[in-house]
């Protein structure tokens, strides 16, 4: 079952975080995810969210959490932790209960 990562911030660096998305995007291939949403305009609805949204597919939550933990993207991740501000998770896709 696939896991996502879904990230939403506010860049407050934009120096520091412009180095972010090109060094990020081969560490999601390498443990092949797939950017499905990455919207720095994204339309507000309902509530206050961050200026950015992410959602980034992997083949389950296991494998998420196995490139969120990995060597390539720690060496990485102070880029958008030190240059923004919000919160990230880590999800299963959502499944309809059976009646």
């Amino acid at each position: 079952m696939p896991g996502y990562i879904i990230a939403n911030y506010t860049i407050h660096d934009k120096e520091t975080y412009q180095k972010y998305p090109p060094a990020v995007g081969p560490t999601i291939q390498q443990y092949g995810g797939r950017v499905l949403v990455a919207d720095y305009e994204a339309k507000t609805v309902e509530g206050s969210p961050q200026q950015v949204i992410v959602v980034v597919e992997f083949e389950s939550v296991e494998v998420a959490q196995r490139w969120y933990d990995s060597s390539e993207y720690r060496s990485i991740k102070h880029l958008r932790t030190e240059s923004t501000e919000g919160w990230a998770v880590i999800a299963n896709e959502f499944v309809m209960p059976e009646d």
